[in-house]
């Protein structure tokens, strides 16, 4: 799957604009702890605009990820709706805007081609959930036993719920806020 686009030799007009767009299958990859696996290939697309001495890239990639609740490791599917970014400058005809950083453009090779991957690899990273789970009021795994603790209650006594003189928060317990 070829994600390189060759910039077409009208876009070099200010104000032009050239759509593309595809199938994306990122295989497996990480974000922190977690992993992901796209469900099926993902579509994209992608605008390319002269902005006057550079070409800007926007458009969105979406689907569904495969990967594991935090909580309690069952496999799962998020979502993602990627916002796809890039900037790059034209030899000779621009410069970056005063109010960007260096790692916030490149440079437009001198083939005129931009390689989509890592625009479309950056949207999926910065769209994953910071931690996926599940349902919002996953129960996770006992930290005793193991058992997922959404299939009912186990067996072990955890200090967590006996509200006893070793919990810090016991004297809480007969706070009246009225």
């Amino acid at each position: 799957m070829d994600l390189v686009v060759q910039v077409p030799a009208e876009l070099f007009a200010p104000a032009e604009t050239s759509s593309f767009d595809g199938l994306y299958d990122p295989g497996s990859f990480s974000c922190g702890p977690d992993d992901y696996v796209a469900v099926a290939p993902l579509p994209y697309r992608v605008v390319l605009t002269n902005v006057g001495g550079a070409i800007l890239v926007s458009g969105s990639i979406e689907g569904e990820l495969r990967t594991t609740c935090g909580r309690c490791l069952d496999d799962m599917t998020v979502q993602v709706n990627g916002e796809v970014e890039g900037y790059f400058i034209i030899e000779g005809e621009g410069e970056a805007p005063d109010d960007m950083d260096e790692d916030e453009f490149d440079v437009l090779p001198e083939t005129h081609e931009i390689d989509l991957e890592p625009l479309l690899m950056a949207a999926l990273l910065v769209d994953v959930p910071l931690v996926p789970l599940c349902s919002d009021d996953c129960r996770g795994i006992c930290p005793q036993c193991g058992k997922n603790l959404n299939e009912g209650d186990c067996a072990c006594v955890r200090d967590d719920v006996v509200v006893g003189k070793n919990n810090p928060f016991a004297a809480l317990k007969d706070l009246s806020f009225d």
